[in-house]
């Protein structure tokens, strides 16, 4: 049913149009277990499936702990020293 070729460290499987089309399911699987699938029409490669590439994990600016606000000088703005926080963080 599927031909497997290794490339370096990763699986391929090759399989026809017509096998993905019934089986897409399973290949997919097969994807996000991170082998790479190779779709072949008339025995020419037409498509490759491969995994996404793991995204950073990125907190978000509202989820970070906030820095301690430092005035400097009494009567300074709070919103003035939260836009100079934000312009340093840039």
């Amino acid at each position: 049913m599927y031909n497997n070729v290794q490339s370096g460290l990763i699986t391929v499987k090759q399989v026809t149009f017509t096998e993905f089309r019934r089986n897409a399911a399973a290949l997919f699987t097969s994807v996000e277990r991170g082998e790479k699938v190779l779709v072949l029409r008339h025995g020419k490669p037409i498509a490759e499936v491969v995994p996404v590439a793991a995204p950073q994990p990125s907190t978000l600016s509202w989820k970070r702990p906030a820095p301690a606000l430092v005035s400097g000088s009494p009567g300074t703005s709070l919103s003035r020293e939260i836009l100079r926080e934000r312009a340093r963080d840039k």
